[in-house]
């Protein structure tokens, strides 16, 4: 069995893919894998540093979904009143765009390195944009 892999600038952290909670989330983004972008900080959630996806279309509508991840706890917004997105939650956060509250799709939850997302939040709203990737191992 694959390993999951997230690089967020310089940590890593071991995930894993909530498979029986939102099987066509997992589907579909593993097969944009491997995915590489970069995070900014959240501007209305709370502690979290998102991927702005534009109009990029997953091709899935709600499932398993929330407006309140928990640290370590990644969702993707599939679009529709607001750009499709990806959060990373590093703190307290309450999922929302201009457009008022969100729910996104946890999909994937970190599994080693949670020491270390207050870090990474931190850094990201400090010093700005970081690369991410998402890969099998």
């Amino acid at each position: 069995m694959q390993k999951l892999v997230v690089e967020a600038g310089p940590f890593t952290f071991d995930a894993r893919f909530e498979e029986e909670a939102a099987p066509r989330t997992c589907a579909a983004f593993r097969a944009a894998m491997p995915f590489s972008s970069q995070i900014v900080h959240v501007r209305w959630s709370g502690e979290g540093v998102w991927i702005p996806l534009g109009e990029r279309d997953f091709g899935v509508t709600y499932e398993n979904h929330t407006s309140h991840p928990a640290p370590g706890q990644i969702i993707l917004y599939p679009g529709g009143i607001s750009e499709t997105e990806i959060l990373l939650a590093y703190g307290g956060v309450l999922f929302a765009s201009k457009m008022g509250q969100l729910a996104g799709n946890h999909f994937i939850t970190l599994t080693s390195g949670q020491e270390n997302l207050a870090k990474l939040g931190n850094l990201v709203l400090w010093e700005g944009a970081k690369p991410i990737s998402f890969r099998l191992v």
